[in-house]
């Protein structure tokens, strides 16, 4: 039974390692409008922005978080990396937060492609998408400080 326990536990603390690990340069990217003037952001920052923490970048623009669908496989690993929850407990939070009247979600495109079209037309835009989506003109990828 505590032979049981140990591995658990060794397994769980490996998986702890690795998972953020992996997620975090190779399952999404995070994608500004080129006019941003940043060149990296920290996990916290992205939490702050995307929780609505945070409403303007260092340079006064409001930061406009964009999220994916909520069955989004990238949606998933940016939330359990970024945010540290699943995408059903951030919904909750966001609908806890609407029925305060203290906040609405970031708004939600179907697809990548729009996700991009977003942050493309919007100078104060921030957004993530799969590690290995062209970005194109008009979009720079923000490099991240995992502290």
């Amino acid at each position: 039974m505590r032979l049981e326990k140990a591995a658990i536990i060794v397994i769980l603390t490996v998986l702890a390692w690795t998972v953020p690990a992996a997620a975090s340069g190779q399952d999404f990217k995070i994608v500004v409008n080129e006019a941003n003037p940043s060149e990296t952001i920290s996990k916290q920052q992205l939490e702050n922005i995307f929780m609505k923490k945070a409403g303007t970048w260092s340079n006064g623009r409001p930061a406009l978080p964009v999220d994916q669908s909520a069955s989004s496989s990238t949606r998933y690993g940016f939330s359990m990396v970024v945010l540290g929850r699943d995408v059903n407990a951030i919904k909750s939070y966001w609908q806890r937060q609407i029925f305060s009247g203290r906040g609405v979600p970031p708004p939600e495109k179907a697809s990548e492609e729009k996700v991009l079209a977003f942050v493309r037309a919007n100078p104060g835009a921030i957004g993530y998408v799969s590690s290995d989506t062209a970005v194109g003109s008009g979009i720079k990828v923000l490099d991240i400080a995992w502290e």
